[in-house]
């Protein structure tokens, strides 16, 4: 049976609970959406902001505050280094998080970790979770049901849905991901593109070890193991699963089903 720990190291990853250690790797995607709905949010934080309409004006999360950006001092650093720096008053706000103008945020059920920098232009639909020290660049479009571990980045023009980013996993530019996971430091080229829907009707399958497995889901993208790259221009087929260490190369396609892990696709 194709599980998470073939493609993840989940030991450090907060939200491991959602990958059942005897079901396939592909149940989280199934699981996804109930487990972003019972999350935890601090809905009255952010809901004067959530409600799709574009924000004026910075503004800057900390713990159980939503503070104007003017009244703070910004320094933007390497995010993903916590080298976003927010002090107010002369002190500084130890894991301030920044939601720039010009973003917008939908629905109730979003989640800002600590050392977050939302650039403006970006669009957040509910649910979704935003780990530690992400950037979520300008012009990103993240759709609802997509669950973003810790140092990672949403980037310019990319899209997202229903997806599970792990730890320090990287989609810069020009990126679309539907109904997929990407894997611990993976990191997607410019205008990588994870189709998530068959041309014929009927579920998504996968071939592994031989064996036909149901996804029992009409729509499944990619699933890339921890430290896997995929070149510029690049695309994954509907069902297509990266073991970990594995390269796309740049203008390539790669078909539907498991590809071992360090290939060289």
């Amino acid at each position: 049976m194709l599980t998470a720990d073939i493609l993840f190291d989940l030991s450090q990853y907060a939200h491991a609970d959602l990958f059942e250690k005897d079901q396939p790797v592909w149940t989280a995607l199934q699981d996804l959406t109930g487990y972003l709905n019972d999350f935890d949010y601090q809905k009255n934080l952010l809901e004067q902001i959530s409600t799709g309409v574009t924000t004026a004006e910075h503004l800057v999360v900390h713990g159980n505050r939503l503070l104007p950006g003017k009244e703070c001092q910004i320094e933007c650093g390497d995010t993903l280094r916590g080298g976003l720096k927010i002090s107010r008053n002369g002190e500084l706000l130890h894991g301030a998080s920044l939601i720039m103008a010009g973003s917008v945020l939908l629905g109730s059920k979003i989640a800002i970790g600590k050392g977050v920098l939302v650039e403006g232009g970006a669009t957040i639909k509910s649910p979704t979770v935003i780990g530690d020290q992400t950037e979520v660049r300008q012009g990103a479009y993240i759709r609802g049901s997509c669950l973003v571990g810790k140092r990672c980045v949403v980037g310019h023009a990319t899209e997202m849905k229903h997806t599970i980013f792990l730890d320090d996993a990287k989609a810069g530019h020009f990126a679309y991901l539907g109904d997929s996971i990407i894997g611990t430091n993976a990191n997607l080229g410019a205008g990588t593109k994870c189709a998530n829907l068959r041309f014929i009707p009927g579920n998504v399958q996968i071939i592994y070890e031989g064996e036909i497995y149901d996804t029992g889901m009409r729509k499944l993208g990619a699933i890339l193991g921890d430290n896997t790259q995929t070149g510029c221009n690049s695309v994954t087929s509907p069902g297509t699963i990266m073991g970990e260490k594995s390269i796309l190369m740049p203008n390539t396609t790669a078909p539907s089903g498991f590809h071992s892990q360090k290939r060289i696709c």
